[in-house]
């Protein structure tokens, strides 16, 4: 008789729930988004919907109606009278045995809405980072479940103290955070990594080059090295559910005078005009 146990309650197999067959929870075998509203309304919800429909096909998950994850996105931001939310939602390759073949699957959708964070804190008075090697590997352009490198690197960053880890290659080359994108000011012109297969194309790393092409800023895509970290003048990352943080420590390196710097400020100020422009009533 096939058997499972959950905790320690034991089961026929036959009368598991099919969640716990999943491929995602097995394999890491999805792919995600993570985007938020503001004041009643979604963020670059059209940009985020691209990008998944690409990681969706880079992992070879078809069948999705991309238009019918629209709708199921607004219906549950609308049913959770959230104005300021933080919605996450996935698609795995489906449910069924365990083995690395898949056969054919219906996909399978999950999605929350939850509070977004309150970053305020963070852009005031900025935030530590500490280094730690990239062992992730060779796609991070597809948002994929498979994170634990991540976790890891977040648990580190966590126990000393910091809020973010910054991935380093192995040619010492600054990558993106945990689950954030990485820039830094030279002077005044703004170095971030270029975009290849081993980082993410980030929707809010994008809206912050437009933030710097509406204030003249110069934007060089050249990855940092780890040696240059004491020469810059200003860091920053960003991401969905906070926008731009600054940096004003990286791990014992004090970052300009260990405040907030000027352009980074004149940034987020941008870029939250750039959320009133994007964000759209459904």
């Amino acid at each position: 008789m096939p058997l499972a146990m959950i905790d320690n309650k034991i089961v026929e197999l036959d009368q598991l729930d099919p969640a716990c067959l999943d491929r995602g929870t097995f394999f890491g075998d999805g792919v995600y988004e993570a985007l938020r509203s503001y004041n009643g309304k979604l963020f670059a919800l059209d940009e985020h919907l691209v990008r998944f429909e690409r990681s969706l096909s880079e992992i070879e998950i078809g069948g999705v109606d991309i238009e019918d994850i629209r709708r199921k996105v607004i219906k549950v931001y609308e049913l959770s009278g959230i104005s300021n939310a933080k919605i996450y939602f996935h698609i795995t390759r489906g449910t069924g045995p365990r083995e690395h073949f898949s056969r054919e699957l219906t996909p399978r959708f999950f999605l929350t809405i939850t509070d977004a964070p309150d970053g305020r804190e963070a852009k005031t008075n900025g935030i530590s980072v500490i280094s730690t090697p990239d062992t992730r590997w060779k796609r991070c352009d597809i948002k994929t479940l498979n994170l634990l490198p991540n976790v890891l690197a977040k648990s580190k960053a966590e126990k000393n103290g910091c809020e973010e880890a910054i991935f380093v290659n192995d040619d010492d080359l600054l990558t993106e955070g945990t689950s954030s994108a990485f820039f830094a000011f030279f002077t005044d012109i703004l170095r971030t990594t270029p975009l290849s297969a081993n980082i993410l194309s980030s929707v809010t790393r994008e809206f912050v080059l437009k933030a710097c092409q509406n204030l003249g800023i110069c934007v060089e895509e050249k990855s940092v090295a780890l040696s240059e970290v004491p020469k810059a003048d200003e860091m920053f990352i960003a991401m969905s559910s906070k926008n731009i943080v600054p940096i004003v420590r990286f791990d014992s390196v004090k970052i300009g005078n260990g405040t907030p710097g000027k352009n980074t400020k004149l940034l987020i100020a941008e870029f939250a005009n750039l959320v009133t422009q994007h964000c759209q009533n459904f």
